[in-house]
């Protein structure tokens, strides 16, 4: 029985990514969100269960991530990010957007880390949908006007150059 549940919450994460990445591989490319754009607004709920609306985060420089556990690049990326949202010299809020996977399986994610960010889950894909999400990770860094300052496709490995991007997008 554990097997079949495992194998349905494969194939929907499998059909949520495949369903997001239609929804933008036809998109014109002048379509497709880029930096300098408005950052779109969305509301959802956290794996906490609090409200997140992202027009509450104007006037802070915001890191949006989007990931999933079973993308080894994101898992090798984490730690850093982490580090980024307990660092207490920086005023950045973190946003991390789980693509297509079960509360369940992000919660247990969590806990084995020992990561405390906030995460939401977007099963349907209607966040990554807005941000045109064909890749993960997808980082965003929004600045303090609410407009995407940098997008970055794949994993972050450098902390300091991740830095001085947040630090750029606080002086815009």
């Amino acid at each position: 029985m554990r097997k079949i549940v495992t194998w349905l919450v494969v194939v929907a994460a499998v059909a949520a990514i495949v369903w997001v990445y239609f929804q933008h591989s036809n998109k014109a490319p002048a379509e497709r969100i880029a930096a300098g754009a408005p950052a779109p607004v969305f509301e959802a709920t956290s794996l906490t269960g609090e409200k997140v609306n992202l027009a509450d985060y104007k006037g802070k420089v915001v890191l949006l991530n989007f990931w999933a556990t079973w993308c080894k690049p994101c898992m090798q990326e984490m730690p850093l990010l982490s580090e980024i949202h307990k660092s207490s010299d920086m005023q950045i809020e973190t946003l991390f957007i789980n693509v297509g996977e079960s509360k369940g399986t992000v919660s247990e994610y969590m806990e084995e880390q020992q990561f405390s960010f906030p995460v939401v889950i977007d099963v349907t894909g209607k966040i990554s949908a807005l941000y045109g999400v064909t890749a993960l990770p997808s980082t965003y860094i929004i600045n303090t006007k609410g407009e995407i300052q940098k997008i970055i496709f794949g994993e972050i490995q450098d902390f300091n150059e991740l830095q001085q991007w947040l630090e750029d997008a606080g002086k815009s």
